[in-house]
C-alpha cells in the first residue's frame, strides 16, 4: 500500500508546475505530554495544481504512523490551510508511551493529483504533580464506629509520574491539622479521640495533601462518618398512665397512645417496636406507632368486666426486633358503663327497584321486619321511625301510619315526567330508628328508590318519508341529507341506522352509506343521471326495544358531465392542392352524440394546425351533423403556404344553446377529433387508365429523402447487401452441384439454352424484390385520384389499399411524409418473375424507391420539377405490353 501511494505522489512530481504539493511539509513538531483534545501540533498548506481542481473532501489525512496511533488528526482551517490536532481517542504520555510518531499526510485533488509528505512529532516531558490511586483521586468515605478506640484508620497512597520506579518518597499532610485525627509522614491516617454518635459530630472532612521532592502537591478529600451504633435504651415520652374509656366503643377504635423515643435512632422513627406483655382479649397495640386499640367488644354488663371494670397492661418497647435495648411500663384502663343496646336493624341500606307505572299506595318496605332492640325490659327494648326525609323524593313517599315503619308511594314515579327527570329517577329515602328511653340511640336508615324504566312509546322518525337531491357531478363522501329517529322513552339509547333496501347501482351492492349512529347519507361513489335518475332507499333505525324504517327517495340531478362523442375519433383526408373552395372535402362529416346535451348544443372549433386558415366545418353550431370545407385556396406557389401536411384538432363544445352569463356558470364539455390532412400538388403525367382490373398508372416522382427518416435507407442497404450475399452463396453451391452431378460434358452446354419465344436480350433483366413489413393500420381514407379507399397509420404514415380490385396493380404504400401512393409494375407487365411476400402485395424494393408520386419534393419541400421527374423516367424500364392489346 504505501509503496503504491509513494509510486502515485513521485508520479504526480514528476509532472511539473502542474502538479498538487504539500507546503511546510516534511517538518518536526513539538507537543506536550497529556495535552488537551484539539491541542495544535503542526500548521501546513496545499498548493493546488494548474488545474486549480479543489481538494476532494476528507483530505489531506493521516493514512498511516509509525508507531501506530490514533492520537492525531487533520483539521480543515480554510480553502487550502490545514492543522494537525490531537485527538480525545488517546493520552499522550511522556513517561510510559512513545515520544516519536512519523505521520504520512496523503493529499489528492478532484483531477488526480496527489502528494505525500511525513511530519514527525515528539512528545516533550512536563514535570507532574503527584496522583492519588483508584478512587482516592475523587474523594474517598471512610467509616468508623462509635466507642472505637484510638488508632489506625487508612493507608493514603500515591504516586509520582515522573518517577516510574517509584523510589522517591512522597510527603503527606492534613490541612488543617485536625485534633481527633493525625497524619504520618507515609500517608497513614489515624484517630486521636473514641468517638461517641449521640454527643458529638456525625462526620468529619479531612483534606489530605501529598507532596513530591520538587514541591509539586495535590490533595484529595477524605470524609470520615462516625457509624451509630444501639448503646441506649428507649425512654418513654408519654405522660398518662390511667385512661378511662366508654364501654361498646368499635373494634379499631384508639383509646391511648403510647409514645417513646432512642437516642441511638436521631433522624430514624421506625426502629422502636412496641409490645403488650400482659395476656388479654381487649386491646391490641400497634407495634410500629405504639397506638393502642379496642380488639373485642368491651361489654360493660355482662363477663368479668361487670365485676372488675379495671384492665391493667404492660407495655414492652424495643429497639430492635432482636436482641438491642428495651424498656417497660405500666397502664390502666377503666371503662365507664353506658346505655349499650340501642334499636339496631340487619341492615342498614335498602335498594328497592320499583317500575315507574307502579299504583300509589302502594306498600314499598316495612321496616319492622328487620329491625329490633336486645334490651330485655322496656322502655329499654322499644323504637320507633322519625318521618322520612330526602332530597327531591317530597310528596313521592310517606311512612303510613307515623312511626309505624311501613314506606308507601304517594306520588309520580313516571320516568318521562320532567320533574322526575330532574331528580334523575333516582330518590334516596332517609329514616332513624330512635330507642325511646334515654339517651335516645338512633340508628339511620337509607332506602334508595330507583325507578325501572317501561317501554312506553314508539321510535318514530322525525318526518314519515324524505325527499333528498344529489348533483351527478358530487364526489364520493358527499353528504347529502340525514334522517333522525326518536324515541320519547326516558332514559334515550342509542339508535343505530341501516339502509335495509335499494341503493343498488350498477357495480356496486349499495351506491349509498349512511352512518350508523347519526344518520348521515353519503355517496359511497359517484351516481350517473343518464344510468339512474332516482333511487328509492329503505331506511331502518334501531334501538335497544324498538325498530322502524321508513321511505328515502334520492333525486340525481342532471349536470353536463358528459363529453361530446363524435364519429370518426381520427381520419385521414388527401385533398388535390387545386380544389375548390366551399367543397366538402371527400364528402366528410362529424356525427356526434352527448348524453346530456341537445344535438342543437354542439359548437365546432379548430384549433391548432388551421394554418391560414384553409379548413372550416358547416354548420360551425347547433347541429350534430357538420361537414369540413376547404374555406381558402392554397397558394403554394406565391409563398403564402409552406404546409403540405396538416394536422388539426377540432374541438366540439356543447354551450351553444348557452349565453354568455350561463356559460360562466354552467357546466361545459369538450370533445376532441383528430384530422390529417395531405395535399396533394399537381400531378405531372397523364394518368392512363383501362378497364378494371388491368388499369395501368404511369406518374413519374421524386423520391426526396427525409432526415427523419434515416433508418430506411440503411435497412433497405443492409438488407440488399445480405441478399446479395445469400444469392451468391446460393448461385456458388447451384453451380458445385451441377458440375459434381452432371454426367454430361461441360462443354456442350456452354450456351444458354432459350425457349421459342422467349426474350435474348439479358440486359433488361430485373430482380424483384419483396420487403414485407408488419404495419398496423388504424385509419381510414379516400384517394382523391383514383376514389378508392386505403387504410393507413396515423402515427407512421404507412398504408395499404382496401378494394380487392386496386390491390392487383400493387400500389406502394404512403411514406411517412404524406407522399401519394405510387404504382409498382407487376411481374405481368414487365414480363419478369414475380416475387410476393405474404401479403400478396407484389412490391419489389426497388420499385418502391422509384415510384415517388406526384406529392413527391425536393430538399425544400416543393414539388418536383418535370425535369427532375423526365430524368427519373428515363432510368426506368418500360413495361412490356401484354399480348393482343
Amino acid at each position: 500500500m504505501q509503496e503504491a501511494v509513494l509510486l502515485l505522489v513521485l508520479l504526480s512530481a514528476m509532472s511539473g508546475g502542474e502538479a498538487l504539493y504539500l507546503i511546510h511539509l516534511p517538518a518536526t513538531s513539538n507537543v506536550t505530554e497529556n495535552s488537551p483534545p484539539e491541542t495544535s501540533v503542526h500548521r501546513f498548506s496545499v498548493q493546488l495544481s494548474a488545474s486549480l481542481s479543489p481538494v476532494v473532501p476528507g483530505f489531506p489525512m493521516i493514512i498511516n504512523s509509525s508507531p501506530l496511533t490514533e492520537v492525531f488528526r487533520v483539521n480543515w482551517l480554510s480553502g487550502t490551510d490545514f492543522e494537525v490536532v490531537t485527538t480525545d481517542k488517546e493520552q499522550l504520555d511522556f513517561e510510559t508511551g512513545p515520544n516519536i510518531f512519523d505521520l504520512q499526510i496523503y493529499v489528492k485533488d478532484d483531477v488526480g493529483f496527489m502528494d505525500l509528505q511525513v511530519l514527525t512529532v515528539q512528545v516533550t516531558d512536563v514535570n507532574e504533580p503527584p496522583q492519588f490511586l483508584g478512587n482516592l483521586a475523587k474523594g474517598l468515605d471512610l467509616y468508623i464506629v462509635e466507642g472505637t478506640k484510638p488508632g489506625f484508620i487508612y493507608q493514603v497512597e500515591a504516586f509520582d509520574p515522573e518517577d516510574t520506579r517509584q523510589n522517591i518518597p512522597l510527603s503527606y499532610f492534613l490541612i488543617p491539622p485536625s485534633n481527633n485525627f493525625s497524619m504520618s509522614a507515609n500517608g497513614i491516617l489515624f484517630s486521636t479521640t473514641e468517638f461517641d454518635f449521640e454527643e458529638g459530630h456525625n462526620s468529619y472532612c479531612l483534606i489530605v495533601e501529598v507532596r513530591d521532592s520538587q514541591g509539586l502537591t495535590a490533595s484529595t478529600l477524605l470524609q470520615v462518618n462516625i457509624v451509630n451504633i444501639n448503646d441506649e435504651i428507649p425512654r418513654f415520652t408519654s405522660p398518662t398512665r390511667e385512661y378511662v374509656i366508654p364501654e361498646e366503643l368499635g373494634p379499631g377504635t384508639i383509646v391511648a397512645n403510647i409514645t417513646a423515643e432512642d437516642p441511638d435512632d436521631q433522624g430514624f422513627t421506625s426502629f422502636l417496636l412496641y409490645s403488650i406483655t400482659t395476656i388479654n382479649s381487649y386491646f391490641v397495640i400497634n407495634q410500629l406507632t405504639g397506638t393502642i386499640q379496642v380488639a373485642h367488644r368491651l361489654d360493660r354488663d355482662a363477663g368479668e368486666l361487670r365485676q372488675n371494670p379495671v384492665i391493667s397492661l404492660e407495655v414492652l418497647v424495643k429497639d430492635r426486633p432482636f436482641g438491642g435495648q428495651e424498656n417497660r411500663m405500666q397502664i390502666t384502663f377503666l371503662v365507664k358503663d353506658i346505655n349499650d343496646n340501642p334499636a339496631t336493624c340487619t341492615k342498614f341500606t335498602f335498594s328497592i327497584m320499583v317500575p315507574e307505572s307502579t299504583a300509589k299506595r302502594t306498600l314499598l318496605l316495612d321496616l319492622n321486619s328487620v329491625c329490633f332492640d336486645d334490651d330485655s325490659e322496656a322502655p329499654n327494648s322499644q323504637f320507633n321511625f322519625t318521618t322520612p326525609s330526602a332530597v327531591g323524593s317530597h310528596g313521592r313517599f310517606l311512612q303510613d301510619p307515623a312511626g309505624s315503619g311501613k314506606i308507601v308511594l304517594i306520588g309520580d314515579l313516571d320516568y318521562e315526567n320532567p320533574s322526575n327527570l330532574a331528580a334523575s329517577n333516582k330518590y334516596t329515602v332517609t329514616i332513624q330508628v330512635q330507642d325511646v328511653a334515654h339517651p335516645y340511640y338512633k340508628n339511620n336508615i337509607y332506602i334508595y328508590v330507583l325507578t325501572s324504566p317501561e317501554n312506553e312509546f314508539p321510535l318514530v322518525f322525525d318526518q314519515p318519508s324524505y325527499v333528498f337531491n344529489v348533483s351527478e357531478i358530487r364526489p364520493a363522501g358527499t353528504q347529502f341529507g340525514r334522517v333522525r329517529a326518536t324515541d320519547r322513552d326516558l332514559p334515550q339509547s342509542s339508535t343505530v341506522y341501516s339502509i335495509s333496501a335499494g341503493g343498488a347501482g350498477r357495480h356496486y351492492t349499495n351506491m349509498f352509506w349512511i352512518n350508523p349512529k347519526t344518520g348521515e347519507l353519503k355517496l359511497v361513489t359517484k351516481v350517473d343521471y343518464e344510468t339512474t335518475p332516482t333511487y328509492t332507499l329503505r331506511i331502518q333505525a334501531t334501538n335497544n326495544e324498538d325498530t322502524n324504517s321508513v321511505t328515502v327517495t334520492v333525486i340525481i340531478l342532471e349536470k353536463n358531465d358528459e363529453k361530446p362523442i363524435c364519429t370518426p375519433n381520427s381520419y385521414f383526408l388527401a385533398i388535390p392542392v387545386d380544389l375548390k373552395v366551399g367543397t366538402n372535402i371527400q364528402n366528410f362529416k362529424l356525427i356526434c352524440t352527448d348524453r346530456d346535451s341537445s344535438p342543437r348544443s354542439f359548437r365546432y372549433s379548430i384549433g391548432s394546425g388551421n394554418v391560414n386558415g384553409h379548413f372550416t366545418f358547416s354548420p360551425n353550431a347547433g347541429s350534430n351533423v357538420t361537414r369540413l370545407l376547404l374555406a381558402t385556396r392554397f397558394d403554394y406557389t406565391g409563398g403564402l403556404d409552406k404546409i403540405w401536411d396538416y394536422r388539426l384538432l377540432v374541438y366540439i363544445t356543447d354551450d351553444n344553446l348557452l349565453s354568455g352569463r350561463k356559460k360562466a356558470d354552467t357546466l361545459v364539455e369538450t370533445g376532441t377529433v383528430t384530422l390529417s390532412i395531405s395535399v396533394i400538388p399537381h400531378p405531372t403525367t397523364i394518368v392512363t387508365t383501362t378497364p378494371r382490373p388491368r388499369i395501368t398508372h404511369r406518374i413519374l416522382r421524386k423520391n426526396v429523402y427525409s432526415p427523419s427518416a434515416w433508418y430506411v435507407p440503411f435497412v433497405i442497404a443492409f438488407g440488399s447487401i445480405l441478399l446479395l450475399i445469400f444469392l451468391v452463396t446460393l448461385m456458388v453451391q447451384l453451380a458445385k452441384a451441377i458440375h459434381r452431378h452432371c454426367s454430361c460434358k461441360t462443354g456442350k452446354h456452354r450456351k444458354p439454352l432459350v425457349k421459342k419465344g422467349e426474350m435474348k436480350n439479358t440486359k433488361r433483366e430485373v430482380v424483384v424484390e419483396t420487403i414485407q413489413m408488419s404495419t398496423v393500420f388504424d385509419g381510414e381514407a379516400i384517394d382523391p385520384v383514383t376514389g378508392a379507399k386505403y387504410e393507413f397509420n396515423s402515427k407512421t404514415g404507412a398504408r395499404k389499399w382496401k378494394d380487392p380490385f386496386m390491390q392487383m396493380p400493387k400500389w406502394k404504400e404512403f411514406s411517412p411524409q404524406g407522399a401519394t401512393p405510387s404504382r409498382a409494375v407487376s411481374a405481368e407487365e414487365t414480363g419478369l418473375p414475380r416475387s410476393t411476400d405474404k401479403e400478396g402485395n407484389g412490391l419489389s424494393g426497388t420499385a418502391q424507391a422509384e415510384g415517388a408520386g406526384p406529392g413527391s419534393r425536393n430538399q425544400d419541400g416543393k414539388p418536383g420539377t418535370q425535369k427532375n421527374r423526365d430524368a427519373a423516367l428515363t432510368g426506368r424500364a418500360s413495361p412490356k405490353p401484354h399480348p393482343g392489346k
